[in-house]
């Protein structure tokens, strides 16, 4: 009877010692699975990252909107965006500044920046003058000293060489300065050349390649354009709200918001603070507007009678911006309020007072939103709230003066996206504004591609049908 028990606990110990092992093996083998399925996971994870921008890789620690703290390829410095840009004639856009070129019609269509910079109209004129300033940086790329001072957009001069090619209308200029009719006129200059800008495009060969989806089109101005928007809808614009734009003709997706160029003064070597700015809340400008901007009025009534709140009515006349820029300086909130249309220039008016904006517009879209927290520097409240008895006024004055702080010193730290400058300079307005465009390459190169699926069999009649199926309804 002892061999059968023997062999029984041989046996078992055997099985133990298998169970054992192959606890141990698959526990490695688990183990080694998890490690590659992570590393490969990582990988798809850098290639994403990779080709989500050309221009650098963030560092997580920083802020998003730090340009200048980011992480740079292996270059140095983030590669500028590649832009063609048409030679068009003068009328288009210096000639609208009574520029002339040297030797007449048969002289260069641009004026050489280094000798001479045609001036841009003061005032208010010079708030939608981003076209000017983002066709002054092209020209000045081509200059040897421009990689020196770090350029975020290069013009080319071979059309398929470029991530986008740029259209030379200063269409803001050109409603501001042109769109009455004469007495001799039939129709105005600014209608007529937005006809021969259409004209003129859609015979190019560049935008009957992508079908205009890559052409950089200038519109900041909410009333430019208004004759030809609808013709160059595939276009990517450059505006300053989409308020009187249907969602066909201008999207979020593949248009650029720019901020307003501020015209009160810069609040240089601000060393103000809560308690020094004696104005709690601040507006100046048009009470009685259109459409959305029925909140400035009821606002007005809401506010008129507190003490420390300055709401009154004002215009660019009789000193008007040297008292905005005196009463925004000593001002701890700026009120940016929905006019005609979403926008206004006071947002960027008071960024540049570091009076922290507080902002009353529903459908407001902000310029750079997709790298700029703006909730680090002001204080947004729907329309329903703030015009509710007490509500905007009890809010504001519930803000401690430590929140404020804090949000004053965010104000001087963000300002440098928001001025212009000629030489464009780092990470200001124009850089940023080409960064802007560069990040709706990758998805304007994607809708191109597809446009382009069955182009090797489809009828010229088919082709044409694809396009007009994609005309906005009010074009005709």
């Amino acid at each position: 009877m002892a061999m059968p028990e023997k062999n029984g606990s041989t046996m078992g110990y055997v099985a133990r010692n298998f169970l054992l092992c192959l606890f141990i093996f698959t526990t490695i083998l688990f183990a080694l699975s998890c490690y590659f399925v992570l590393r490969s996971t990582a990988h798809n994870r850098f290639l994403s990252s990779t080709f989500q921008s050309k221009s650098f890789v963030h560092d997580p620690s920083v802020k998003k909107d730090d340009c200048s703290r980011c992480v740079k390829d292996e270059t140095g410095s983030p590669p500028p965006l590649k832009v063609y840009m048409y030679d068009m004639d003068p009328e288009f856009h210096f000639g609208l500044l009574n520029w002339k070129p040297e030797g007449g019609r048969g002289g260069s269509v641009w004026p050489d920046v280094h000798k001479y910079i045609p001036p841009y109209p003061g005032g208010l004129n010079l708030q939608h003058s981003i076209e000017y300033w983002l066709t002054l940086d092209l020209l000045a790329s081509e200059y040897p000293n421009g990689g020196s001072r770090g350029i975020a957009a290069k013009r080319v001069y071979n059309s398929t060489e470029a991530d986008v090619i740029f259209v030379p209308f200063f269409s803001s200029l050109s409603y501001n300065r042109f769109s009455k009719v004469n007495p001799h006129q039939k129709t105005s200059r600014n209608k007529d050349l937005q006809g021969k800008l259409v004209a003129f495009l859609t015979a190019q060969e560049e935008w009957k390649r992508s079908g205009g989806r890559d052409h950089v089109v200038l519109a900041h101005h909410p009333n430019s354009m208004l004759d030809a928007r609808n013709k160059l809808f595939p276009a990517i614009f450059i505006l300053s709200d989409f308020g009187r734009y249907p969602p066909t003709v201008a999207n979020v997706e593949k248009d650029v918001i720019a901020p307003y160029k501020h015209v009160i003064k810069t609040y240089e070597n601000d060393s103000s603070g809560f308690d020094t700015r004696p104005i709690l809340l601040y507006f100046q400008g048009a009470i009685y507007r259109k459409d959305g901007g029925f909140v400035r009025q009821e606002l007005f009534y809401l506010l008129q009678d507190e003490k420390d709140v300055h709401f009154s009515f004002g215009s660019v006349r009789n000193g008007g911006i040297n008292k905005a820029s005196q009463g925004m300086h000593n001002s701890k909130f700026c009120l940016n309020i929905a006019g005609d249309t979403p926008s206004s220039n006071r947002l960027f008016d008071a960024i540049a007072s570091h009076c922290v904006p507080v902002i009353i517009s529903d459908d407001i879209e902000l310029p750079f939103e997709d790298v700029i927290d703006y909730s680090e520097f002001s204080v947004f409240v729907r329309t329903s709230d703030a015009l509710k008895e007490n509500f905007l006024v009890n809010l504001i004055r519930g803000i401690p003066k430590e929140e404020w702080t804090r949000m004053w010193n965010r104000l001087k730290e963000v300002e440098k996206f928001y001025e212009f400058h000629f030489p464009s300079r780092v990470d200001d307005a124009v850089q940023m504004i080409w960064q802007a465009i560069a990040r709706k390459v990758p998805g304007l190169k994607m809708r191109i591609h597809k446009s382009r699926r069955y182009s090797g069999y489809v009828s010229d009649a088919g082709k044409e049908s694809r396009w007009l199926s994609l005309i906005p309804r009010s074009f005709w």
